[in-house]
């Protein structure tokens, strides 16, 4: 008889922990389970070697800070990082306004406000920047519940619970589409009904198109720009700022202005790249803020040593 463990035993196994971890989670409260996640996160992440990924980053956006600097900012990826996942069970319980402790405020109120009259379509852009999970719930409360694009995680058991949680946090059962080509032909339809898209546009896409980023060549995705344009969709950034232990700030920015030249390609350039100045300026305010995790740059690409 084999004594190695099925692929079906290992997916039970992984469900197993990743329940008992949010079990433990639960229990800690929003304070202590943020607390928790960004002091273990802290004090390891920098250890593994994606943050050598990290470093190399910060070497090629920012090149004026020094090892020190970096170093920070690496050990405030990982906290940042840490405390959301040590939140994301606790998201449904935000509630906005409280006077102090868990929940969330808003800048730019008005910006929804407006939408919600106004009615779809109209994509919410935003990237991996402070709780990112913050977003799609606090733009709900507005009466403003969009759809998203996500990748599903490896293990679908795990995958049914990220799904719950957040079907939680909107407080009903919102469309996800999954990464790829039926995906992105979903949500292109979703807004051709006149639904509300949210994207997070900040990672690497190699079949995407070249745009600048901290002023360096960038492949980033053209789905935002492409579907924007095609349906006249307005394009609201926001993203959310982490001002205490699952406490957050929501800031909403004006529409961003679609380009009409006629010439598609021209324009969705000069979409996705107002896109990524948005981006630059919001992570330059808050650099330990952004998943500097990712490979967003060519391999081509070195950094100054």
């Amino acid at each position: 008889m084999s004594d190695s463990i099925g692929p079906t035993r290992i997916m039970r196994l992984e469900a197993g922990a990743a329940r008992a971890a949010l079990a433990v989670l639960r229990r800690l409260g929003p304070v202590r389970a943020s607390n928790l996640g960004g002091a273990l996160c802290r004090a390891f992440g920098p250890m593994l070697p994606v943050s050598r990924v990290a470093d190399a980053n910060l070497r090629l956006a920012m090149p004026e800070l020094d090892r020190v600097a970096r170093r920070r900012i690496v050990r405030g990826v990982w906290e940042n990082l840490g405390r959301t996942i040590g939140e994301f069970p606790h998201i449904a319980g935000l509630r906005k306004d409280t006077p102090s402790g868990p929940g969330w405020e808003i800048v730019g109120e008005d910006i929804l406000l407006a939408q919600a009259a106004r009615g779809g379509p109209a994509i919410f852009a935003s990237g991996h920047i402070g709780n990112w999970e913050v977003l799609p719930p606090a733009v709900a409360h507005f009466g403003i519940r969009f759809s998203s694009m996500y990748r599903a995680a490896a293990n679908p058991l795990v995958d049914a619970m990220v799904r719950d949680l957040r079907d939680q946090a909107m407080g009903t059962d919102i469309p996800l589409f999954a990464k790829g080509a039926r995906g992105a032909r979903s949500a292109l339809a979703h807004v051709a009904r006149g639904g509300y898209l949210g994207l997070l546009v900040d990672q690497k896409m190699n079949d995407g198109i070249e745009a600048r980023f901290f002023g360096l060549p960038a492949m980033t995705a053209p789905a935002l720009a492409a579907i924007a344009l095609r349906y006249r969709a307005p394009v609201i950034p926001g993203h959310v700022e982490r001002i205490g232990p699952a406490r957050f700030r929501l800031v909403c920015e004006p529409p961003l202005t679609l380009p009409d030249t006629g010439d598609r390609h021209r324009d969705q350039a000069t979409l996705t790249q107002a896109m990524n100045d948005m981006l630059e300026r919001w992570i330059r305010e808050r650099p330990e803020s952004w998943l500097w995790l990712h490979r967003r740059w060519p391999k081509t690409l070195k950094p100054p040593a």
